[in-house]
């Protein structure tokens, strides 16, 4: 059992509040991401669950049970660090070792955990080597083998792999994920990239200033954001946003509309524009088109289209998928 749940939970820092008041009910075996800009508080979130920040008020339960003041080595929980914080003296088979050598478990029963961790990871190979012959995504591996053989309630990743190339993050974003579908372990994952959240997560928490925007699956998110803020966090490129008279056509004070949700043109449409910047990738290609009285909009079109800078477009967003929001940024049903 592994669900987590927080009821109220709030921390200040010397005057300042940087959790004001969060309650979450993270299920059993789930995949949870908190996603949100530096500094809207998930590391300082996931530090409370672990035991490792003191909350100032407000409960944490572990399986239903109030885990609030209890220490980290009484909750069950494992951590993966954005350092991979392995010794560089050990081998690959002690770092993973390490914690149940200190737990002072039987060698034989130690050594089953830790192969079979090495299993999982794919580790076996590299199992007399040291952390300085291994690459980032095998050390960070390694890490996670360390935590994976404590048999934790959860596990909680804070940010494992900013350290990385893009290529190994792809890599180890899949193993991650992987491995998930494998142990069927409650997992919190935080993360500033909304793709990792997006690709990786059951459900995402979408915070900002240390309060919860949003708490739901990834294509809800994406489908029904709650408020502008999580309309232009969840999706890449981001949501463009209009405002002034086109909006207060749709009576609203803002609509939305994501960079795939336009029909083009070069004869006739709602809008017209000039494209400027055209980012050709391949299997997409990003237009930035100048619209007078709109602005700046971003436009993706399939890879093979051949607008180029300088030419004459017209947009017309798709009718069902103009997102509105009210002068607080709310969603307007």
């Amino acid at each position: 059992m592994g669900s987590i749940t927080l009821d109220h939970v709030n921390k200040t820092f010397g005057g300042h509040q940087v959790i004001p008041d969060i309650s979450l009910s993270i299920e059993d075996g789930e995949f949870v991401v908190f996603v949100g800009p530096s500094g809207c508080g998930k590391s300082t979130l996931l530090r409370l669950i672990a035991g490792l920040e003191d909350t100032t008020s407000g409960t944490i339960r572990l399986d239903g049970v109030d885990m609030t003041d209890s220490p980290p080595a009484k909750r069950q929980l494992s951590m993966v660090f954005q350092s991979y914080a392995l010794y560089p003296h050990m081998s690959v088979y002690d770092n993973i070792a390490f914690p149940l050598k200190m737990a002072s478990m039987d060698k034989a029963t130690a050594d089953a955990k830790v192969r079979d961790a090495a299993r999982i990871l794919n580790l076996t190979d590299y199992l007399d080597r040291k952390p300085r012959q291994l690459s980032g995504g095998q050390r960070q591996r390694v890490a996670i083998g360390r935590a994976i053989v404590r048999q934790p309630k959860a596990f909680l990743f804070d940010e494992p792999l900013s350290n990385l190339d893009a290529a190994l993050r792809v890599n180890m974003r899949l193993e991650i994920t992987e491995l998930h579908q494998q142990l069927k372990t409650t997992m919190i994952y935080v993360t500033h990239d909304q793709v990792e959240a997006m690709t990786m997560a059951d459900r995402i928490v979408v915070l900002n200033a240390g309060r919860v925007e949003q708490f739901g699956s990834p294509l809800e998110l994406y489908r029904h954001p709650a408020n502008r803020f999580v309309a232009g966090f969840i999706g890449s490129p981001k949501m463009n946003f209009i405002e002034g008279p086109e909006a207060a056509k749709h009576d609203a004070h803002a609509i939305g509309v994501r960079p795939e949700h336009f029909a083009m043109s070069r004869t006739e449409g709602t809008w017209k524009g000039k494209v400027g910047v055209a980012e050709h990738l391949g299997s997409d290609t990003f237009l930035h088109v100048q619209v007078e009285g709109l602005g700046l909009l971003t436009v993706r079109a399939p890879g093979e289209h051949t607008f180029e800078h300088g030419d004459d477009i017209y947009l017309t967003p798709e009718p069902d998928r103009i997102y509105r929001f009210d002068r607080d940024g709310q969603a307007i049903p």
